[in-house]
């Protein structure tokens, strides 16, 4: 089954900066261009961190106004997190205020995995990086919400060739499926349950699908096979442990 891949709907024209970009230029960029955050190279086009508008505001936040009473944080400097602010408060160029480790995802992986690299970390952004891990692009959560554009048409016909025939063997004419808005229906009769099983795992997993109904039935329940049927319940058994 093929998946949409980060590089497919990725932005390759990404703006950036380096190490030694100063503050306001970094802040400027990020008001001419629109965008919330960007990426920090170095000399090679390998990312070292990542800036947002988050980080502005901390230097921002953190830097003491003369017009207000001192503040006294006695505990502050010794936490890692207090450190952090003290330093970004002090920052005068991206390298001092971004935020390191960069989050990344590499142009080969898939769109599914870099939704949940995104959810995982809490980022909204991921710096797409080629095979030597240098800089070839960046990928948004809008940019991974493209993938439910996909037409019901196109969702259906894969359905049905990489789950139905290329995957079962079954023959389409067999069975109904429908997509609307993205979900997919999937009715007929199989003749084992872990091919049902098969059939709606592999159906989830297609780009663009929002959900699965099963009205698929069986005539042979197979989760408990007897010796006898021990062979043939195994290839069913090793698609299942790959979904």
């Amino acid at each position: 089954m093929k998946h949409n891949k980060v590089g497919s709907v990725m932005t390759m024209d990404v703006v950036r900066v380096t190490y030694g970009t100063p503050f306001k230029e970094v802040a400027r960029l990020l008001g001419e261009f629109r965008i919330s955050g960007l990426p920090v190279v170095d000399e090679d086009d390998k990312v070292v961190g990542v800036l947002s508008e988050t980080d502005l505001m901390v230097r921002q936040t953190e830097t003491p106004d003369p017009y207000e009473p001192k503040r006294h944080h006695r505990f502050a400097g010794l936490t890692r997190g207090g450190k952090q602010r003290a330093a970004k408060a002090r920052a005068r160029t991206a390298g001092q205020l971004m935020t390191k480790p960069p989050v990344t995802v590499g142009a080969d992986a898939t769109v599914v995995e870099a939704a949940r690299t995104m959810a995982r970390h809490g980022v909204k952004r991921l710096p797409v990086l080629d095979e030597e891990q240098r800089l070839v692009g960046i990928v948004t959560r809008r940019d991974l919400l493209q993938v439910f554009l996909r037409p019901d048409a196109e969702i259906r016909a894969e359905v049905i060739e990489e789950v139905l025939e290329r995957t079962l063997w079954l023959a389409p004419g067999s069975f109904d499926v429908f997509v609307v808005e993205g979900v997919v229906t999937l009715s007929g009769h199989m003749e084992r349950r872990s091919e049902t099983e098969i059939a709606l795992s592999m159906t989830r997993q297609i780009d663009g699908v929002v959900g699965v109904v099963g009205k698929l039935t069986y005539r042979l329940d197979d989760s408990r096979a007897r010796p006898g049927e021990q062979a043939l319940h195994g290839v069913t058994e090793t698609w299942l442990r790959h979904l």
